[in-house]
């Protein structure tokens, strides 16, 4: 089932996210998640969604501006991951219905991914829903003492 995210979901959300974070370079953050902190975007009204199986969070998206300043107001970028044990059964689709719904209805023209260029499964995933590779930024991300480029993919909404 997919439904709005709800600040109690927060931690489960941030024990999915955190062990993306400490073991892969899907992301390349190195900083932790903060359950309060996710928690207060959701109440501020940050587009979030999380799937849920058997009463436990199995994955979330959620989106921001791409960047700051009104002339990019209808330009997003989206995060979305999947718990390990659920990948494979269309949850990232259904995330990714989810979030998109909510984007069009705030008037976003298109919105973007950024993939770690390791992460080919995403890339996949991604051009599968309709988007489309518009740069690959060689050498931007450094995680696990190793360069790694980022893949930004686009789809207009």
């Amino acid at each position: 089932m997919i439904r709005p995210a709800r600040p109690e979901d927060a931690k489960a959300i941030a024990e999915i996210w955190n062990a993306i974070i400490r073991d892969t370079v899907i992301t390349f953050t190195t900083a932790a998640k903060d359950p309060e902190a996710l928690a207060r975007m959701m109440a501020d009204g940050t587009p979030f969604f999380v799937a849920e199986h058997d009463g436990a969070v199995a994955g979330f998206a959620t989106a921001g501006q791409f960047r700051g300043g009104p002339g990019y107001a209808h330009t997003w970028e989206h995060s979305i991951h999947v718990a390990a044990g659920a990948r494979g059964r269309g949850v990232g689709r259904a995330l990714m219905t989810a979030i998109e719904v909510a984007l069009r209805a705030m008037d976003v023209h298109s919105v973007f991914a950024g993939v770690s260029g390791e992460n080919a499964e995403g890339i996949a995933f991604h051009a599968s829903l309709g988007y489309r590779e518009v740069a690959r930024l060689a050498e931007v991300g450094r995680k696990f003492d190793r360069w790694h480029d980022l893949v930004l993919m686009q789809k207009y909404l």
